[in-house]
């Protein structure tokens, strides 16, 4: 259902946004959370990028890799082990893409348990390109790939550019959209690739409906992508902050909606995507693809 029954930028239905893939159900950033969220009915993927020593592009959301994968329990890289900031770990810079490759990802929130942990390998940028692109031959709408660039660096940004030229993925209508918190590297990045961009605004950032700072935006990014808690007041009511940003022609995309935590004050995860879609927000960023698509399915039906 389109045209005015939803109150989305373009009209059509809402993206479900699988954050870093069907999360919720395997051990993120994998190929097969990706590949889940996929069968599940995802419109859109969303993996955090950062870069091996070589460059290569991964799947991460950390730097660290001890959180994520179980390097800890690899002899070899025992004394790779160092201390940045005070914080002491495997740092993804300081291993070639062969070594990543030897690591097997695990649940980093320990209350969804840890069934799946060294079953599934660490997923580069690439491989979940050519995921994509075999799911998108047999569907009519392609799915989106939205990159989170998270080393917003030029190192960073040479790699991306080099993945997206040499698959004919840069570009205004390339279905791989770019986002991050660093604005001034989204910038370059919408420069130097053409690729449609979403700008992630910081939790703890005063982002007032009507700030000025967002009609500057919308002249180069489609889109922006808020915590989820600033589009409605404490008690869960509009405030009108999706409508003022549609006002400037940007998409809305908010994080993050997850079942097993954090949807207070609504009474229920379903209750919390309602209201999301009620607002008029374009995407939403769901641990739980399943459960976003089947309440959009069910919000229709009403």
């Amino acid at each position: 259902m389109t045209g005015d029954f939803w109150k989305t930028l373009d009209g059509e239905p809402p993206r479900i946004i699988a954050h870093r893939g069907a999360s919720g159900a395997r051990p993120e950033h994998t190929l097969e959370a990706f590949a889940l969220a996929l069968a599940q009915g995802a419109d859109m993927l969303e993996p955090d990028l950062v870069a091996s020593r070589d460059g290569v592009l991964f799947a991460r959301h950390d730097l660290g890799l001890s959180l994520s994968t179980d390097v800890a329990t690899h002899p070899r890289f025992a004394a790779r082990a160092r201390e940045i900031g005070g914080v002491r770990d495997w740092w993804i810079g300081d291993f070639e893409a062969h070594e990543i490759g030897i690591l097997r990802a695990v649940q980093p929130m320990p209350d969804r348990g840890d069934r799946y942990d060294g079953q599934f390998g660490i997923a580069s940028f690439a491989e979940l390109l050519d995921l994509v692109a075999r799911a998108n031959r047999d569907r009519e709408m392609p799915v989106v790939i939205e990159a989170e660039i998270k080393q917003p660096d030029a190192a960073v940004l040479a790699a991306l550019t080099r993945e997206l030229e040499s698959r004919d993925l840069a570009g205004e209508h390339a279905p791989v959209w770019i986002e991050c918190f660093d604005h001034e590297f989204l910038r370059r990045a919408r420069e130097r690739c053409g690729n449609p961009c979403i700008v992630l605004l910081e939790a703890e950032g005063d982002w007032r409906r009507g700030d000025p700072r967002l009609r500057e935006l919308a002249r180069w990014a489609r889109g922006v992508a808020p915590r989820k808690d600033i589009l409605r007041d404490a008690a869960g009511r509009d405030i009108r902050w999706v409508a003022a940003a549609h006002e400037l022609g940007l998409e809305v995309h908010a994080w993050t909606f997850r079942d097993d935590r954090d949807f207070a004050p609504f009474v229920t995860p379903v209750d919390e995507l309602d209201a999301a879609f009620a607002l008029g927000a374009d995407a939403l960023f769901c641990d739980f693809p399943d459960t976003a698509i089947a309440a959009r399915a069910a919000f229709v039906a009403r």
